[in-house]
């Protein structure tokens, strides 16, 4: 039998309770054609990028499958006729991964990495540098910033 991580989208109005019926339903259809459901999480209601069907919102989950391919296809043509499953997402995987998937680890904000130089290098130092000067005593331009004065207009005729 083959290996699968199987992620869908479930509708926001539905209560968390009804998501996890919707998952007993599709690991009934996976048990009943052969195949096992192992590790299934619940990533909670999360914010959509773009809307779908009327959706702003989603509730996530994921289900590590271990059946075979019919048994897959019939799950994934149950899940096109029920109207709570607005998307879902198969695919074959090597081996299941261990423990709780990206979405379940709690980054720290110590864990990320910092910006203030850690991740680029040393600063420079900029101690060879003369001090800034002012744009007035600056030898090369005159009153006006660029080189360039303006010649008095004629006067306008009538």
């Amino acid at each position: 039998m083959a290996l699968y991580e199987h992620v869908f989208l479930a509708r926001q109005d539905m209560s968390p309770q009804q998501v996890d019926a919707l998952v007993e339903q599709y690991k009934g259809v996976l048990e009943a054609n052969g195949g096992k459901v192992g590790r299934v999480e619940n990533w909670g209601l999360k914010s959509l990028t773009y809307r779908i069907k009327k959706n702003r919102k989603a509730h996530y989950a994921l289900m590590d499958i271990d059946a075979p391919a019919p048994a897959v296809h019939e799950m994934e043509r149950q899940m096109r006729i029920n109207e709570d499953v607005l998307r879902y997402m198969t695919i074959a995987v090597e081996k299941h991964e261990e423990g709780p998937s990206a979405m379940m680890q709690k980054r720290d904000r110590d864990d990320r990495p910092r910006r203030d130089g850690d991740d680029r290098g040393p600063r420079r130092d900029f101690g060879d540098r003369p001090p800034r000067r002012d744009f007035g005593d600056r030898p090369d331009r005159g009153p006006r910033e660029g080189g360039f004065e303006r010649a008095p207009r004629p006067p306008r005729e009538a």
